[in-house]
Parts: C-alpha cells; structure tokens; sequence
C-alpha cells in the first residue's frame, strides 16, 4: 500500500498563454534592409521591408504608428539597431532590444516563419525582456568616454615603437628612467629628435627628482644613432603628440558635456575631503577637467572616495550604467549582469567546478579576470586528457579584491544603495547587448562580499 504525499497548497491549473503586448510589433534588422511585422489584424499586408536610409526609417516609425503599435521588441545586431532605436524611442514608441540567445532558448519555431514574426510573436506574449541601456544623457557621455579610451589605446603603441626605436640605437633610456614619458624622458627624447647626439649634454635634461644619477644616464645614451631608427623615432613621437592634442580636445568636450547635465539628485553644498588612506593617483591618464566634481554634483555621492575607484573608473561606471537603479530589483540582479555571479554545477551533492569561459564575462574582463585553475584540478587525469588546456572558473574567488571588502554605506537619495551597483566595477562593454536584469541567472548568495 503506497503512502500518499498531502500537499499543504493546492494545485491551480496551469492557464493557457495571454496576449501581453496586443500592440506589439516585431524587426528584423540588418545593414541594407529592416523587415518589421505587426498584429495580422491591423492590416492586409503585416509584413513589409525596408530600407536602411533616415527617409526610410522615418517611413518605418508612421507605419508602425498608423498600424497602432505602441511597442517594438528588435534584436541587437552589431551596432545597426542603434538608429532604429534612436528615432523610434523619440517618435513615443516603447522599445525592446532583446538578447538575440532569447530568443535562440524559446522552442516550437517553425521554418517557414520570418525572424520578425517570430520577434512579434514572442513579444505579444511577453516572453522577451529589454537588455539593459541607460538614458539619452548616459548614452552620449558613455560615447565620448568610449572614444576617448580609443585614443588612449591607439596612443601607446607609439610609446612602444619609440622604445623600440631607442633599444635598436643601443640607447637604453628605458633602463635609467622608470618612464620614458615622464618629463625627464620627453625633454631627452625631444632633444634627440630636434639633432642633440652629446650624452653629457642630454643628460643635464634630467629632473632633480629623478632617482638615476647624471653619469648613469649619460652611459645610457651613448647610442648608434642610425638614420633609420632616428626617423622612426621622430615620426611616433609625432603620433604620440597627435593622439595627446586629440586627447586634450576630447576632455574639452567632455567638460562641456558633463556641464551641462543636471543634478539628479540633491548636492551637498561643498565637496567632501578625500579619506587620509586614499592615495592620491598620479596616472598621467587622468581627464584635465574635475571629473570628481562633476560626478559628486550629478549623483550627490563621492564615488572617488570609494577604496578602489579613481575619477576616471567612477564617470566609466555612471556612464556605463547610469544613476537609476531601479531597472535592477535587488544588488544580486545586477551582480548577475555584469556576470560576476558565480554558476555552480551541483551533481550527487559535489559541486562541478570545469565550466568553460562564458562569453559573458567579457564585460567585465578588464576590471575582473577569472584566474585559471590548475589541469589536476579540472581535468580528469589519464594520457589523453594531459595536453588540455586548463578551464577558466566562474565562481567568486575572481572577483574583483576591493569589492569585497566594500561597505555599503554609500547611498543616494530617492534610489537602491549605489555601492553594490557602483563599486563592482563594471566594463567599458558592458553593452546594451547583454543580459536583461531581471531575466538574468539567479546568483547564490557566495556572489556578494
């Protein structure tokens, strides 16, 4: 006689799916052409193709308009989505960028059907969820920040080709100044370019603060001094200077932009005073303008004083997520986004470690590498499984250090505790092409300090 299991709640019938959005429509975009979907009772002709020109995006947007549609679900592909979505969010529609491997999860997908009917479909049920983008105002000063870190890229190569230049000639300068862009090395550098080949009378360029004595620095700059190297060595110190004026115009602009933004929030009437065990950063990459400042008028919270974030990683984080919170319900939601949760495999109560490197964490690659876990201890031992390369581990001894050890104390008014959010370091990528916050994987409680 078998023992009935009585279940303290009752079991409610599963409903059939509803309609959610019933004006919803769906796109399909690519470089040359944008198929777009509507309800089929809207008009005779519900799907229809077109071009990728302003007239024709402006022709999309009164289409959707006269069939009814007050919102539009896309999929992110490259950067083509980002005019679409531009003018149809100005024209008062509701729009959805979804996470094209959502729509790769749902099954039941017949053949025969367009991706933009399928789009629509899945949209009218309410099964899609927009990734995460912040507003117009985070977007443009989010552009400018990108382009200014794609000049800081495309500026050090040239560094290294004027060392490159240098090591070839013999002139090991790189060996008695800890920098070569630092004021004693450019006045050197500068000098040799402009025809000075005497080391005694380069050395007498040096900075008293520099730690290498005047003969040392002399035995260093007795060099070759070939033809080739020195043209070389000319022409990347120009690029270098290039890529600085360009620099220099990108934080003029910069400061114009971040003026002209308004607080969200109320400010205290002075700035607070840095903590004692803050040092103060000495990059030369630092913006010109207060970026400090700015960012404790915009948000009304210090974020510089946070152990761990400088001026420039804090207006990275406010332009890359904003100053709204409320698009994440809990701390663990957006921990989940910037993929920093920890996935544990549990299978017969042992826990499965040998995950392979998601692609998701390249958001958050350049503040938080997963560190590689020894072959022993992720790959089954035996002859052929001795050449493999080691796993990457997504669990929670990759997080970044100073997230750990961060209180959450600091807060902004009228919105979440900022902290969590602000202080676990999120990408230059964080991208609107990543995960929705509330459809992203449930996180344990390991991921947070």
């Amino acid at each position: 006689m078998t023992r009935q299991r009585h279940t303290s709640q009752k079991i409610k019938p599963i409903e059939d799916l509803k309609i959610v959005h019933p004006h919803a429509a769906g796109l399909d975009i690519g470089a040359r052409e944008i198929w777009a979907c509507v309800p089929a009772q809207r008009t005779a002709e519900n799907v229809r193709v077109f071009g990728t020109f302003t007239v024709d995006l402006q022709a999309l947007a009164d289409w959707l308009i006269a069939c009814g549609v007050d919102t539009v679900a896309m999929e992110s592909t490259g950067v083509y989505w980002i005019p679409v979505f531009e003018l149809l969010e100005a024209r008062g529609l509701k729009v959805y960028l979804v996470n094209s491997w959502h729509l790769k999860h749902v099954p039941g997908r017949k053949s025969d059907v367009l991706d933009c009917q399928w789009i629509q479909q899945l949209h009218s049920l309410g099964l899609l969820r927009a990734s995460f983008r912040p507003d117009a105002e985070m977007c443009a000063l989010r552009a400018y920040l990108r382009h200014r870190a794609a000049l800081l890229q495309h500026r050090a190569p040239h560094v290294l080709h004027m060392q490159k230049a240098l090591q070839q000639m013999n002139v090991q300068l790189p060996l008695v100044l800890s920098d070569i862009m630092g004021e004693t090395g450019q006045k050197i550098i500068r000098a040799i370019v402009a025809g000075e080949r005497d080391p005694l009378t380069l050395a007498q360029l040096r900075h008293p603060s520099c730690k290498s004595r005047e003969d040392e620095i002399a035995k260093a700059l007795t060099g070759t001094w070939q033809p080739e190297h020195l043209f070389a060595l000319k022409q990347s110190l120009e690029l270098v200077d290039f890529y600085t004026h360009q620099l220099a115009q990108c934080d003029a602009e910069l400061a114009r932009q971040f003026a002209a933004v308004q607080p969200r929030w109320d400010v205290p009437a002075e700035l607070p005073l840095l903590p004692k065990t803050k040092p103060g950063s000495r990059s030369k990459n630092q913006p010109a303008y207060h970026a400090r400042a700015e960012l404790f008028r915009i948000t009304g919270v210090d974020l510089v004083a946070v152990e761990g974030i400088s001026a420039s990683l804090a207006q990275t984080i406010i332009t890359e997520v904003g100053t709204d919170m409320n698009r994440f319900p809990t701390e663990k939601h957006f921990c989940s986004w910037l993929g920093l949760s920890p996935h544990h495999e549990i299978s017969g109560a042992r826990s499965c470690v040998t995950i392979p490197y998601p692609p998701t964490i390249a958001r958050v690659k350049p503040f938080a590498r997963p560190r590689p876990v020894s072959s022993a201890a992720t790959v089954p031992s035996g002859p052929s499984t001795a050449a493999r390369k080691p796993n990457w581990v997504r669990c929670k001894r990759w997080l970044p250090l100073p997230t750990r050890s961060l209180a959450p104390s600091i807060t902004c008014s009228n919105t979440r505790p900022l902290i969590t959010t602000l202080a676990r370091r999120c990408t230059s990528s964080t991208s609107a092409n990543g995960r929705s916050p509330t459809s992203a994987r449930k996180p344990s409680n390991s991921a947070l300090p």
